[in-house]
């Protein structure tokens, strides 16, 4: 996957990660052109975000024009950022097609004031996570994720574990971390495991997959604690 643009992670193949610098440069473009579309009362340019927006989202990233630029003329320039999960900001897309194609609606219907309202929040929102990183859409992600552990019963952090299972065996407990190779904070997880004076182990959630799916994890990395017993006894990460 390694090219001349010293990827680490191919943005069209391997879409359960992106580049963190990627939503980054998508918010700011929906973000302008949003505030673009109220300034110069352009009541038909929040259709076209949200459809852009649905595109990338249901065809992939190769359809969704900021993304292609990014990828294609800007991260070439300036590198890869820290690769990072893409599951919270693809729901805050999806959140921003909500609210832009609730715009839509609403101009159709003849409720401009409703219209420019939800418009504003997508551009405050988009424009926000595009300067500070804040991505509200993300953390409704993470709290979303939570939320469906808890009452699926299947917890968004696993409260017990099989250690033998991943690879604790000493009747010791331990450190777990849930991971993926192209994860870089993962990375910086894997480096402070190392130099942890406890037994720990890495599981590679895109080799082991059945593993995550067992134990509800939604966000990577995710690290425990573990029991003997397997008792998670303490989160560490997220």
């Amino acid at each position: 996957m390694e090219g001349r643009t010293g990827r680490t992670a191919d943005p069209y193949a391997d879409t359960d990660v992106i580049d963190a610098r990627a939503p980054r440069f998508n918010q700011a473009v929906i973000g302008s052109l949003a505030l673009l579309a109220f300034v110069l009362e352009l009541e038909w340019l929040p259709a076209v975000l949200a459809a852009q927006l649905a595109v990338g989202l249901v065809f992939g990233r190769q359809y969704c024009l900021p993304c292609l630029f990014y990828f294609e003329v800007v991260q070439p320039r300036v590198g890869e950022g820290h690769v990072e999960d893409a599951r919270p900001p693809r729901f805050a897309n999806m959140v921003g097609v909500g609210f832009l194609g609730g715009a839509t609606m609403a101009f159709v219907l003849d409720a401009a004031a409703v219209g420019w309202a939800l418009t504003l929040v997508v551009a405050a929102l988009a424009l926000l996570a595009a300067a500070s990183g804040l991505c509200m859409g993300c953390e409704m992600y993470r709290l979303s994720a939570r939320l469906r552990g808890v009452a699926g019963g299947r917890p968004r952090h696993p409260q017990r574990v099989d250690p033998a299972e991943l690879g604790l065996s000493n009747g010791a407990g331990g450190l777990v971390e849930f991971s993926h190779p192209l994860c870089f904070e993962c990375r910086e997880w894997e480096r402070r495991l190392e130099s942890a004076d406890r037994p720990h182990v890495v599981v590679d959630v895109s080799a082991r997959p059945e593993l995550a799916r067992r134990y509800g994890i939604a966000v990577v990395p995710t690290v425990v604690a573990v029991a003997a017993d397997g008792t998670v006894t303490e989160r560490l990460a997220p």
